[in-house]
């Protein structure tokens, strides 16, 4: 048995989890990084593909946003379609903000190397792990490793294993099971090496259908059309997925480009929201606290922000403040909420219902946005995201004016 001690021991090693990690470093804070799959698996799994501008500014502050900005895609605006009609909502003209196509692979490739590159202390292929002892000043994580066992004694436990992980099983039963949702929709995800049809993301509603168009590069392009829940990949031949894209994106003067399609992968459409994001010595972070459907694209968006404020909140703490790690679980639940009615009304617009009714509403709904620079003005800044306050300020601790701190976050960065 090996026993090992640090500030805060983290569960998973998926975005949320190795930014937590690397934003504790930065900040002077050491942690162990647990992970039940291999290295291979967490970096290669397709997810999210769309940053929103906070993310981006978050992600740069922490040195990890060179690649960002030589091969992200920024787009200003988005098209919203319906009824064979397109319309553009010009996010950076309406509130001076924009989003970036970068995908959670990629993110997941600029964190690795930097954790490789400062020999960060995570483990993968971690077997039979157990919490303990949340209620004492010490918590420990149990393991099993190839070399053996592993206790690791830590002052925190934060939570990064997803919605399917050890963490959320930790909350008490009598706080209930969380909040739940499931649309009546699936989606099929189509990854194709064909350049895009269009310079910014088609977000249409068809009477046979939502479809979505997005790119991962200017040779790759990825598409989303609504299925039903029980559908199967089999269903789907490439010739039927490319006549639906082509009728659901049509619009006069326009077509589709098609290729080769490389992926397909069914997406189911459901909402969670934790019981609370902090127990005990325990806090949830990312997938682990919370579920967004797919259509707003906020589930990465929406683990850096809960980053964000955490690390910021245990930085404060080992400065001798512990307001902002007490208001945590209060802070990322209201901004997850925000999230949540977003990306549900968002999915409700442009989903084709079974009723005739709701979906004429639909289309008037749309229409109205259309016309409205009021509504797209919202529309605009809920899509791009909440713009917090600069990221120089989080890093001097609440009541502290030492400037020690962000010194070490400078030699860590320019290594």
């Amino acid at each position: 048995m090996t026993r090992r001690t640090t500030d805060v021991a983290i569960l998973g090693a998926g975005p949320a989890g190795l930014l937590m990690s690397w934003a504790l470093r930065l900040h002077g804070v050491s942690s162990i990084v647990v992970e039940s799959a291999s290295r291979h698996h967490v970096l290669n799994r397709q997810r999210a593909g769309v940053l929103e501008q906070s993310s981006v500014e978050t992600l740069t502050h922490f040195g990890l946003g060179e690649r960002i900005a030589s091969e992200g895609i920024v787009h200003s605006g988005v098209n919203l379609q319906a009824g064979g009609v397109r319309h553009r909502i010009d996010c950076a003209d309406l509130v001076g903000r924009t989003i970036t196509l970068y995908s959670q692979r990629d993110v997941m490739h600029d964190l690795s190397l930097a954790h490789t590159t400062n020999n960060s202390d995570i483990v993968y292929n971690a077997t039979h792990v157990s919490v303990h002892h949340l209620a004492t000043a010490h918590p420990e994580v149990r393991l099993a490793t190839s070399r053996g066992d592993v206790t690791i004694s830590a002052d925190f436990v934060v939570g990064a294993d997803g919605f399917h992980g050890l963490s959320r099983t930790l909350l008490p039963a009598s706080m209930g099971t969380g909040s739940h949702h499931t649309y009546p929709f699936a989606w099929l995800g189509i990854l194709a090496n064909v350049a895009p049809s269009s310079s910014e993301l088609i977000y249409a509603l068809h009477n046979s259908g939502f479809a979505l168009h997005s790119m991962r590069s200017p040779e790759v392009s990825r598409f989303y059309l609504q299925i039903d829940p029980s559908d199967t990949i089999q269903h789907w031949p490439d010739d039927r997925v490319w006549e639906a894209l082509a009728t659901r994106l049509e619009v006069p003067g326009w077509s589709l480009r098609t290729g080769q399609i490389t992926d397909k992968t069914t997406v189911p459409l459901r909402s969670y929201v934790a019981p609370t994001f902090a127990f005990q010595r325990l806090f949830l972070v990312g997938d682990a606290a919370h579920i967004v459907p797919p259509t707003g694209a906020k589930g990465l968006n929406a683990a850096i922000a809960d980053v964000r404020l955490l690390a910021t909140a245990f930085a404060d703490h080992y400065a001798g403040a512990d307001d902002s790690l007490a208001g945590y679980a209060a802070a990322a639940m209201a901004h997850q909420w925000r999230v949540q009615q977003f990306s549900q009304g968002m999915t409700e617009l442009l989903h084709r219902p079974t009723s005739e009714f709701a979906y004429r509403n639909q289309l008037g709904r749309l229409d109205y946005l259309s016309r409205s620079p009021h509504a797209q003005r919202s529309f605009a800044e809920q899509y791009t995201g909440e713009a917090f306050q600069p990221m120089d300020a989080e890093f001097t601790p609440s009541g502290n004016t030492n400037t020690t701190r962000p010194h070490k976050i400078a030699r860590i960065l320019h290594r």
